[in-house]
């Protein structure tokens, strides 16, 4: 009983799917976002990128027991693009 209740406290239980819209500096052609989205596929708990590069923004669904949005703009930013957050939903 002991190890099912410790289980249950230490997992994330209200991990949930999110998406952040980033704001991307630098992408200014079409092979941009490819090295873009590699980089943040790179981070743990990705799990879809699109991108709009008429606005230069990156939707990007997360899981949010996963990864945090700083994560996301550090790799982008690392990656030669930086990002800051336009907004994230649930």
């Amino acid at each position: 009983m002991a190890t099912a209740i410790s289980a249950l406290t230490m997992s994330p239980a209200f991990a949930a799917n999110k998406t952040a819209t980033l704001a991307v500096s630098n992408m200014t052609c079409s092979a941009c976002p490819i090295t873009v989205k590699k980089a943040l596929f790179g981070v743990y708990g990705v799990e879809k990128v699109a991108f709009n590069l008429d606005k230069r923004e990156a939707a990007v669904t997360f899981d949010d027991g996963s990864t945090t949005v700083k994560a996301l703009t550090k790799a982008t930013e690392d990656a030669g693009y930086p990002s800051k957050i336009v907004v994230v939903r649930k």
